[in-house]
């Protein structure tokens, strides 16, 4: 923001604020029940039920959500369904779980701040991003769970204003799941969308396959495919933690535009982000973003996963002499040969991931398959709070 923002009145715009105290954000209107006393603060929703946040026609821009509840387990916060809807859309250009929409993956709740999302104390959920719509928005919450979830508190704060102009870009969200990701085959943080907008960033959840032990997840490279790119992608990294700004292996910790606010080897669950604010990324034509599953260890260490049954594809290894390239070896070298070059061993692997896309559009809607099912959504969560 610029601080010319802070003392200046702009022509043609309002301010509103919806909740349960005043649903339709109309003048005057808040505050009616209980003669003006705290008469409607939340509201219980029942297994099944699908409640309205926000309802509004005209122009206008969402600066900030927050809301709150009582069961915060990662199976109601990926039970809950979060959707959103641009100027009278049918489809909804957000529908995430909702712990996984308000920054952290794994559908857990830590203290964090970043510049889009924040916690301040790992029980509420704050969102910055600014959402602009033409001629109307409307929010909803599912509750996709069996069982009822009792006090649901949320405020949201926007501006309207007599019109946009004509080329705003729509803001989006995305979120997907593979329970066992497959051997050399990159996930699929965003499928390819067409169109022309800005890449805002993700947020990730990993939960490692016990298979290999507590050994280094992060080796794979984000790629983003843009604007016509064929095999290759323009834009590539060079490792998972790298891509959050960090090295070396992947502990706790929260920025303005990257984190990770979960890093527990031992219980091998891990949720990061990254947020390309002061580094944009623009698209003209589509874009595609991926994450490659690649792990590593010393070369005895995946000899020993790959003996024990774990899947994996070996790739490439580090040592003194430098990198070799297995892959691009004829024949490529068997693991388990005494002449395989020992060191630091990268190798395809298969975990548990998730991810939430947030991006901007020059139009309302996409064809983005619509968000799987609670039962994937939720697969192993439960157990994994005993």
């Amino acid at each position: 923001m610029q601080a010319q923002e802070l003392y200046t009145l702009p022509e043609g715009t309002v301010t509103r604020w919806t909740s349960f105290e005043n649903p339709t954000g109309k003048k005057g209107a808040g505050g009616t029940e209980n003669e003006g006393a705290k008469g409607h603060a939340f509201e219980n929703v029942k297994a099944g039920e699908t409640i309205t946040l926000l309802d509004m026609e005209g122009a206008g821009i969402i600066k900030r959500i927050w809301l709150t509840i009582i069961d915060r387990s990662p199976e109601m916060l990926r039970s809950m369904r979060i959707d959103m809807y641009w100027d009278g859309a049918e489809k909804p250009a957000v529908s995430a779980p909702l712990g996984d929409f308000f920054g952290i993956g794994l559908g857990r709740r830590v203290a964090f701040e970043s510049a889009l999302f924040t916690d301040p104390e790992g029980k509420s959920f704050n969102s910055y991003v600014p959402m602009p719509f033409k001629k109307g928005a409307r929010i909803t919450v599912t509750n996709e769970s069996d069982t009822d979830l009792r006090m649901f508190f949320y405020d949201i704060n926007l501006v309207k204003v007599d019109q946009h102009e004509e080329d705003i870009l729509y803001f989006h969200a995305y979120w997907s799941r593979d329970l066992k990701t497959e051997l050399r085959k990159d996930f699929e943080i965003l499928p390819r969308i067409e169109g022309s907008g800005r890449f805002l960033g993700t947020n990730i959840g990993v939960l490692t396959n016990p298979a290999y032990r507590n050994s280094l997840w992060g080796e794979g490279e984000i790629k983003m495919y843009i604007n016509d790119d064929g095999k290759y992608p323009t834009l590539i990294g060079t490792g998972t933690e790298d891509y959050i700004g960090t090295g070396w292996g992947q502990g706790t910790f929260d920025y303005d535009y990257q984190g990770s606010p979960i890093a527990n080897p031992e219980e091998g669950a891990f949720a990061f982000y990254r947020y390309h604010i002061p580094d944009p990324v623009y698209f003209r034509n589509d874009i595609r973003v991926t994450l490659q599953q690649i792990g590593g260890a010393p070369t005895d260490t995946v000899r020993a996963f790959d003996k024990e049954g774990a899947p994996l594809i070996p790739i490439s290894t580090d040592n003194d002499s430098g990198f070799v390239r297995l892959l691009e070896m004829s024949p490529v070298p068997n693991l388990h040969d005494p002449g395989f070059p020992m060191g630091w061993t990268n190798f395809y692997r298969r975990d548990d991931v998730s991810s939430t896309a947030y991006f901007y559009l020059s139009k309302p809607t996409t064809n983005l398959p619509a968000l799987a099912p609670v039962e994937k959504r939720t697969a192993k969560l439960k157990e994994e709070e005993k």
